[in-house]
């Protein structure tokens, strides 16, 4: 007996040894799953979404618009000044009636000691006056007391372009973990399809190779069976996969605008150091998130609303003057006025108590926003975390696929395994180095949105530029 196993001799030296060398040929993923030279990286990505988000562009252009807004009404308050002229022509017409007129001078007539002819009027007598003319004056109004509502008014634009900005700083904010989610997403996508596509192509040649086997009467009907079962599989998988992947790249493509296809090539990325220590996100949290700016803009128009409201229950005091704009004696006029309204049917006690009522609401959603935020970072925290403790310990399990991989191989080569076994061992690597990029994912995603939750979603490029572990 030379110890060869006693199916594979029945099968000829020629086509086991063609068979054998074209399964011990498997092919390299780590080869096809390099990022693209062609491709998008994740900062020029980043760039397109700034320069071409419609979403990020609306909140910018309100922003604009509320800060022009405060600029307009900065000057409120002060002195008042206006030109007025006027240009006029008339014809006037007088129709009297003298009739009564006339019968009184008769009655004189009568009385006269001597006869006099007195003239009566014409009955009916119309008079007309005809003139032209012009007229111009300058006039001006300073209120120079108004209980604090220009100050108010004030106030209230600025918190509202406050308001906008920090509108604005969450958009971005927001849009920033959007990006990284599709633009790592459809890496991730892009990875697993060619790992599903990469196992697809080793499963086929070994389905070739168990066909053979078959026919040579080295495996037996039900392992043929096995082995086309899980090449349907694989092929399943495979179209699905790359489906998937199709439609990361769109939705990545439509949010940032790009013209085509993207092809991500920045890879996936993990830092296996542990992050700074949780009290310093939270900290910059509570300086830096825009929530909390908002919540405190909401608190100072709150505060303008109120004082706006009592000063209309204070008298207001402005200065006044006219004068006519010609040469020689010109009438003019100047004074100052006192306004005081004492009732307009308003109940002002119940105003300025429901004004009260809006700031003890935004100081009170201050607090809750501040209690809110710090309990999301540190959810986020312990997500990067999480993901890190993950993504590390699943070394093992890849260097054990890889292992079990080439003893299958080896056991093929000897006759202790089968090809079904060998088509197991590469689903179950492709497998493992899917759910590793996945945890590589989970990882860059928990992070985005602890940067998020923090006020620094700027620092993410920072992030990943010091990571020391890049799934290629």
């Amino acid at each position: 007996m030379d110890g060869t196993p006693r199916p594979l001799r029945r099968l000829g030296q020629p086509l086991v040894l063609a068979t054998l060398l074209l399964l011990a040929a498997p092919r390299s993923v780590g080869a096809q799953t390099a990022p693209d030279p062609q491709g998008l990286g994740f900062e020029a990505a980043r760039q397109q979404l700034i320069q071409r988000s419609d979403r990020l562009a609306a909140a910018q252009a309100a922003t604009r618009s509320a800060a022009l807004r405060a600029d307009g009404v900065a000057g409120l308050g002060g002195p008042v000044v206006s030109l007025s002229g006027t240009a006029y022509a008339y014809n006037a017409n007088l129709r009297l009636d003298t009739q009564t007129v006339n019968q009184r001078i008769g009655q004189i007539e009568e009385l006269l000691p001597i006869p006099l002819p007195l003239h009566t009027l014409p009955s009916p007598y119309t008079v007309n006056r005809q003139d032209s003319g012009s007229s111009a004056s300058v006039s001006l109004v300073w209120p120079l007391y108004t209980g604090g509502l220009n100050e108010a008014a004030h106030g209230l634009a600025t918190a509202r372009a406050d308001e906008a900005r920090a509108d604005a700083g969450r958009t971005s904010a927001e849009l920033s973990t959007l990006l990284v989610q599709r633009y790592f997403g459809a890496q991730l996508a892009a990875r697993a399809a060619i790992l599903r596509e990469s196992a697809l192509d080793t499963i086929s040649r070994h389905d070739r190779s168990a066909q053979r086997m078959l026919e040579a009467g080295v495996i037996s009907r039900v392992e043929r069976l096995q082995a086309l079962s899980a090449l349907e599989d694989a092929r399943r998988n495979a179209q699905k996969a790359r489906d998937d992947a199709d439609l990361a790249a769109t939705a990545l493509a439509r949010l940032i605008h790009h013209d085509g296809p993207v092809r991500p090539s920045s890879p996936l990325f993990v830092n296996s150091q542990p992050l700074e220590p949780l009290a310093s996100f939270v900290d910059a949290a509570l300086q830096r998130h825009p929530g909390l700016a908002l919540v405190t803009a909401k608190r100072q128009e709150a505060l303008q609303l109120h004082a706006a409201g009592e000063a209309g229950r204070r008298p207001q005091v402005f200065a006044f003057g006219q004068r006519e704009l010609r040469t020689g004696q010109a009438n003019w006029v100047a004074g100052i006025g006192v306004r005081y309204t004492l009732w307009d049917g308003l109940d002002r006690r119940a105003l300025s108590d429901a004004s009260l009522q809006q700031v003890e609401q935004a100081e009170r959603s201050d607090a809750q926003a501040r209690n809110d935020i710090a309990l999301l970072v540190e959810k986020n925290w312990l997500a990067v975390e999480q993901a890190r403790r993950q993504f590390l310990a699943m070394a093992a399990g890849i260097e054990l696929a890889q292992e079990v991989l080439r003893l299958r191989q080896a056991g093929l080569r000897e006759g202790t395994s089968t090809p079904l076994d060998l088509i197991d061992a590469q689903v179950n690597l492709a497998k493992v180095q899917t759910e590793q990029a996945q945890a590589a994912n989970d990882y860059v995603t928990a992070l985005a949105q602890l940067l998020e939750s923090s006020g620094q979603s700027d620092e993410f490029p920072a992030y990943m530029a010091r990571a020391d572990v890049k799934v290629q």
